[in-house]
């Protein structure tokens, strides 16, 4: 990938630099030394591979200080990803091979090669077929067979034996006898204590790679961990600077009209108790202790639930249900009237004042004569709010519907539901809905915090994941199907956040929220293979769909297209007709793959889904994945991938800190205009404690106005994540947090609003010469100019991260603005400020226009086209 060879070229030519400075030492350096390469039990095997070199094997240096040069990637994040007893060995061919053990129950070890140590390629885990796990691999080359053989012994104490020729097809498990085992490792004595590994012959060059590696990295961490806590140390002494920012309208280019949306994940609790309107939590008696994993033993089918009086009990029954889908419900067995069946939602029901609220359910008389349910909305402070009745259904399942108008506002409200005769009656699918929904639609959407979603001017929404698009293992991957249609079909799962998706909010709602907010769809779709921190079926994702089961995946793929832009004769198209929209949802994306490890498995079945979408559905655009990080082998492999298969957008993931955003302006400056384009998927700045604050959100403003100067490349950025319930927040920082009655977007959300609502269709150069051009002050000021085509505004970004004030000089020669009007938004604070609004004023402009930044603040200028009204 050309952007790849742009950053090596870049880095290896510093320690070039490096190398040439300090040409008087070369000849002092030896031909060849000792390197040895280890692991530990340190941090539970989790630190990876080590080096440390030699002259004379007994004195020696530790490569820096245990730094990891390859970790594991299997299994979770925290539990997983353990690299036990590695052994690296150097094959003929100069290649180095590294395999290691796992964990102590699974019968998979794990390999990966590297050519020069320092940039290691994608990790497989071979599953063995014989012991009951695998520990102490150990690695051979037999020249005569041309194969290498591994050795490995099991937790019975037998050992086993495997070969291969090119670590990708392996020979059948043989038992050995333990003389047959021979491990290479030697003990060393480092100065943090003895360790056991492996000792190589290596010449200096090899090692001196690895330890400018380390150096480079621990420059480059310095870097990224400035803040502005340091600010009155590195810029002591700094007066306010001035700034002349000269526009070059002749250099303007073309950028992505699509370049600010939102990423919407079921994280946090954003779905169900959030911006899905739906106010009864598990509404169909579908929670089950494998959504928490066995960690909450209240975590069961009557969870929110509670019965109230006596005389009646309370039973969860599956033989009869509604739909297959929902197995379970309730049967209460009345004896004598009086008890009632209780929901407390989501930390309580709100309810306001006069509003209309629609209650549902199914029910079926069991035994005993149909009668009545009574039905009411009650607070523990104000007591009975709103109640109706609703008649029980003699003749099977059946829905029954009525209207609650509270006499007053509440936000501790529960729903309870009273038979009012004896007998058995089975209950079903609750349900309390707000009439005023976001645009008024059924089933639909919290009406506040979707318009504060809506009021960032989103150009796209990507949904419903993230993870949980692809799922904890091959069982949990999220299927669209399962989320269409009437509510009691949909089919409930555990997501995997580790709570309860009840599909309420499905892709109907996802393409219909998008077509309100007037924003693109871009739905995410697992690769054939589930989340890389999959912690269920065998960890990360060398377990796909079996390729026997990957054509009907893939035509559940074809099929969301037709759902989304067939006609109403197609038999999906005819689906969402029946949903209540005719006419198609204009689908042009496609996310296929997030985060993914990037391994043979992968591959195949991402090129197979790609393949199958351009032959069937050209007019889609594909959007692939680079993993989870701005580097390393994923993100490699993954380049490469999109360079080999000619896709069109790749989806790019950091989350740094705000060092990293501060330091690497230039990032997608470096790219190859050449290869595909990238969709910033998900992206954040991350100090210690996770605040989403001022400094956090001036350090992706900053980083923004370098993605708008690249918006040629950069196709759609959205940070991540979007939405957090406060009390139910498994990931922080977060855009938007809120709660049962309010909605608190934070500064963060300020910035993407600024620049969501100023968006851009061109992009005009600026030169900006500044008073004082230390590198540090240069890096903290950064400036945007775009111009919109429909209003023919010029909007100008400007960004101070600095402690002292900015003086701008705007020269618009040229522009025809003497006596334009323009709006000027300013957003400032402390840096540690988490609540802070952009003051707006008017200005009229003259040719050239002075603007003061003031310290650590975002201002935009908005200036309106002078024959626009």
């Amino acid at each position: 990938m050309g952007k790849k060879i742009i950053l090596s070229g870049f880095i290896w030519g510093i320690l070039s630099q490096a190398t040439v400075a300090g040409a008087a030492t070369v000849l002092n350096e030896p031909d060849s030394v000792n390197l040895l390469s280890y692991g530990t039990a340190k941090n539970n095997s989790h630190n990876g591979l080590h080096f440390a070199w030699s002259r004379d094997k007994k004195n020696w240096s530790s490569i820096g200080n245990e730094f990891s040069y390859l970790k594991s990637d299997y299994g979770r994040w925290g539990s997983e990803k353990r690299m036990m007893t590695p052994v690296v060995f150097r094959g003929p061919d100069g290649q180095w091979q590294c395999v290691w053990g796992l964990n102590e129950r699974e019968k998979l070890f794990a390999h990966a090669s590297s050519k020069d140590l320092v940039y290691w390629g994608r990790q497989s885990y071979p599953e063995v077929k014989k012991g009951t796990n695998v520990l102490r691999p150990v690695v051979q080359y037999d020249a005569k067979s041309a194969q290498y053989t591994i050795t490995y012994t099991d937790a019975a104490g037998k050992y086993y034996r495997v070969t291969t020729k090119e670590f990708k097809t392996y020979s059948p498990v043989t038992e050995v006898s333990a003389a047959e085992y021979k491990s290479a490792n030697q003990t060393v004595a480092l100065p943090g204590g003895e360790v056991a590994g492996q000792v190589h012959r290596v010449a200096w060059p090899e090692v001196d790679q690895l330890i400018k590696t380390y150096e480079l990295k621990q420059y480059k961490s310095s870097q990224y961990g400035e803040t502005t806590a340091q600010d009155a140390q590195r810029f002591a002494g700094l007066k306010p600077v001035e700034a002349k920012i000269s526009l070059q309208a002749a250099n303007s280019k073309p950028i992505s009209d699509l370049l600010v949306g939102v990423f919407f994940e079921d994280l946090n609790y954003a779905a169900d108790g959030g911006l899905y309107a739906e106010l009864i939590q598990n509404r169909d008696f579908e929670y089950d202790p494998s959504d928490k994993e066995g960690h909450d033993k209240n975590w069961t089918s009557t969870h929110s639930w509670s019965l109230k009086g006596d005389n009646t009990t309370l039973a969860i029954e599956t033989a009869a249900p509604v739909h297959p889908n929902n197995p379970h419900y309730a049967v209460l067995d009345t004896k004598v009237p009086g008890a009632a069946l209780a929901n407390t939602g989501f930390d309580g029901i709100a309810v306001k004042k006069g509003e209309r609220y629609t209650f549902s359910l199914f029910t079926k008389q069991l035994q005993g004569k149909a009668g009545k349910l009574q039905v009411r909305l009650v607070s523990d402070k104000l007591g009975v709010l709103a109640q109706t009745t609703v008649n029980t259904s003699a003749k099977g399942w059946k829905t029954a519907t009525a209207v609650l108008t509270p006499s007053a506002q509440a936000a501790d409200a529960r729903l309870e539901v009273q038979p009012l005769s004896a007998g058995r009656v089975a209950l079903d699918m609750f349900s309390l809905f707000p009439q005023k929904t976001f645009k008024g639609r059924k089933n639909g959407l919290r009406a506040d915090l979707a318009q504060t979603i809506a009021d960032l001017h989103p150009r796209f929404v990507r949904f419903p994941g993230g993870c949980v698009a692809h799922g904890d293992g091959l069982g949990n991957i999220y299927h669209w199907k399962n989320t269409i249609g009437p509510l009691e079909a949909r089919k409930p799962q555990r997501n995997l956040w580790g709570y309860h998706q009840t599909a309420g909010l499905g892709y109907f709602e996802y393409f219909q929220f998008c077509e309100d907010v007037g924003a693109i769809p871009v739905p995410v779709v697992a690769a054939g293979v589930p989340c890389q921190n999959s912690g269920v079926g065998g960890g990360g994702q060398q377990g796909g769909i079996p390729m026997s089961e990957m054509g009907a995946y893939v035509q559940d793929i074809l099929d969301l297209v037709e759902y989304a832009n067939g006609s109403v004769h197609t038999k999906w198209g005819k689906k969402r007709a029946e949903a209540g929209h005719p006419e198609p949802f204009n689908l042009k994306y496609i996310g296929v793959g997030n985060e993914d490890l990037i391994t043979d498995v992968f591959e195949e079945r991402f090129t197979m889904i790609y393949k199958a979408l351009q032959d069937k559905h050209p007019e889609i655009t594909v959007i692939g994945t680079v993993g989870p990080f701005s580097e390393g082998t994923d993100y490699v492999e993954g380049w490469q991938i999109a360079s080999k298969l000619n896709i069109p957008i790749v989806d790019e993931h950091y989350y740094q800190p705000p060092g990293w955003f501060i330091h690497n302006q230039d990032y997608y400056d470096r790219y190859d205009r050449s290869k595909s384009k990238v969709y910033l998927g998900e992206y954040a700045a991350h100090l210690p404690g996770r605040p989403n604050n001022l400094e956090t959100a001036l350090a992706e403003a900053l980083y923004l106005t370098s993605v708008e100067r690249n918006g040629d490349i950069v196709s759609m950025a959205s940070y991540a994540p979007l939405l957090a319930k406060e009390g139910h927040t498994q990931w922080n920082p977060d855009l938007i947090y809120f709660n049962n009655t309010e909605v608190k977007p934070t500064v963060g959300y300020e910035v993407q609003k600024l620049f969501g609502q100023n968006a851009g269709t061109d992009y005009l150069p600026s030169t900006v010469q500044l008073s004082n051009n230390q590198e540090a002050v240069r890096k903290r000021i950064a400036v945007s100019v775009v111009r919109d085509v429909k209003s023919k505004d010029l909007i100008v970004k400007m960004v101070n991260l600095l402690p002292v004030p900015v003086a701008t000089s705007l020269d618009l020669a040229g522009f025809n603005m003497a006596g334009a009007k323009a709006v000027k938004t300013v957003l400032q604070g402390n840096p540690t400020d988490k609540n802070l609004k952009p003051s707006a004023t008017t200005l009229t402009l003259a040719d050239s226009t002075n603007t003061e930044l003031p310290a650590y603040s975002c201002t935009v200028l908005r200036i309106k086209n002078k024959s626009s009204k």
